[in-house]
């Protein structure tokens, strides 16, 4: 059955998160310390036992959310069949890298603790906000968006494309308010402000770039096992040196994960599965795959019943 992976992204995380799964699997469990070694602290500690406010720090968040999706990509390997492409939203992009083959979990894991340490002072010199609209199109979104910018100082754009109805927008903090004052004549059901540190995937972000840009020129990059779809122009990509670009500019352009995902249906994947924790691309796929076989593989229960299922 042709599968397709997919990697979850910042948000996902929580504590004790990958803490059974660590003690029911070893190979789990030397990921994760794996994972510690590499960075030179408590990584799994954090993981499992917290505290939160800990845990939601961005250099922290990322690099947790990578091991546990590596974790189980790499205990589920023998059983996930033909896989024909993979795709991450926002910072599981790099996990699906990782899963093709294309960058050293050691690099990932270094490279994503320096995004998110770079993301946050990003957000620090320039402190912005993002929203959630609900029950929006794309097209009012994005008109929304430019109806209440302000010029250069003052901007909000869509940067989560995430399915039909459900656009992230980010911006300044000024800019995002008047947007979520907007929203509902704009044509949205809702408006939700988001608890992050940053504008993220918006050019706020722009302060981020050159130091992720320098590290990734850093990294050696594989040609993947499979395509990987990107981001930032919700296509297939296999060339190697086609990746630290493309990663560099997903700081500041959209997630377009609603096309991501249909660029995959269209290719004829039979099943989504999403490794790491939680389950909101799955959730997603509600209206992005719809009749598709769709499933969430995070914790011991759920890889067990996967195992068990011929093909």
């Amino acid at each position: 059955m042709p599968s397709a992976l997919l990697f979850p992204g910042q948000g996902s995380q929580h504590v004790g998160m990958g803490r059974d799964l660590a003690s029911a699997d070893p190979q789990v469990r030397r990921t994760f310390q794996e994972a510690d070694e590499i960075l030179g602290l408590e990584l799994s500690r954090i993981m499992w036992e917290g505290p939160d406010d800990e845990l939601v720090l961005t250099r922290n968040a990322q690099p947790a959310i990578l091991t546990h999706s590596v974790a189980v990509f790499r205990t589920c390997h023998d059983t996930l069949g033909s896989v024909t492409f993979a795709a991450g939203h926002s910072l599981g992009e790099f996990s699906a890298w990782v899963a093709a083959g294309a960058i050293s979990f050691a690099d990932a894991l270094e490279v994503v603790r320096l995004r998110g340490e770079l993301m946050y002072e990003a957000g620090t010199r320039r402190p912005g906000a993002m929203a959630a609209l609900l029950g929006i199109s794309d097209e009012d979104a994005d008109a929304l968006c430019d109806a209440v910018s302000r010029g250069p100082d003052s901007i909000v754009v869509p940067a989560n494309l995430n399915a039909p109805g459900q656009v992230v927008i980010s911006g300044d903090e000024d800019a995002v308010q008047r947007a979520i004052d907007g929203a509902k004549d704009a044509g949205a059901k809702k408006a939700v402000r988001l608890n992050v540190s940053g504008a993220f995937h918006s050019p706020l972000m722009q302060p981020a770039v050159e130091g992720l840009r320098d590290r990734l020129s850093r990294v050696t990059f594989e040609r993947p096992d499979f395509p990987v779809i990107s981001n930032v122009t919700a296509a297939p990509v296999e060339d190697p040196a086609e990746i630290p670009g493309l990663l560099v500019q997903q700081l500041t352009m959209p997630v377009r994960w609603a096309e991501s995902v249909g660029t995959m249906v269209e290719s004829g994947v039979d099943r989504f599965l999403e490794l790491g924790p939680g389950s909101v691309l799955t959730g997603l796929n509600k209206r992005n795959a719809r009749g598709v076989e769709s499933a969430a593989l995070e914790g011991p229960d759920a890889i067990a019943e996967f195992r068990k299922e011929p093909g």
